[in-house]
């Protein structure tokens, strides 16, 4: 984030509020979907990574292993995995959503108990709001879409 003598400037204070409102509609089962610019700093491969990332559908999961195979990177499961690690923004880049091949929940964020708590309860409320949507009562889009993407890379 930019700042002009430690003020945040109109933009910035914008996008914050935008993206407070986003995820606190996320969590009361109201969106899936994400429009936030988004200024993200890793390596190539981090970013093709969390690009495959923002592909999974809503609610749904997939392996580190098809994430690898998916980015022509077919025995980079591992490095997968450290990609997620390094997501800056878990939720709007949806790294919850990779899963072991064997069906198991893998890693997530600091990989202990409580992450792993969490990780599954993010599951849980996509889950939850995908069955609201049957009996139609939610929105009914399932992607994640951002408006505006700029990558940085790093120095």
């Amino acid at each position: 984030m930019i700042q002009s003598d430690g003020i945040l400037t109109h933009h910035e204070n914008s996008t914050i509020e935008k993206t407070k409102k986003q995820l606190h509609q996320y969590f009361n089962q109201q969106r899936k979907n994400f429009f936030i610019p988004l200024d993200l700093v890793g390596t190539d491969f981090q970013k093709s990574v969390w690009h495959a990332l923002r592909g999974i559908a809503f609610g749904q999961t997939v392996s580190y292993q098809e994430i690898a195979q998916q980015i022509d990177c077919p025995n980079g499961s591992r490095a997968v995995g450290m990609a997620n690690h390094h997501n800056p923004i878990p939720i709007i880049i949806p790294c919850h959503r990779v899963i072991s091949k064997n069906g198991l929940l893998g890693g997530f964020a600091d990989n202990t108990q409580a992450c792993l708590s969490l990780k599954q309860a993010l599951l849980d409320l996509e889950k939850t709001t995908l069955d609201l949507d049957y009996t139609g009562s939610a929105d009914t889009s399932a992607s994640v879409v951002f408006m505006q993407q700029s990558f940085s890379s790093e120095s």
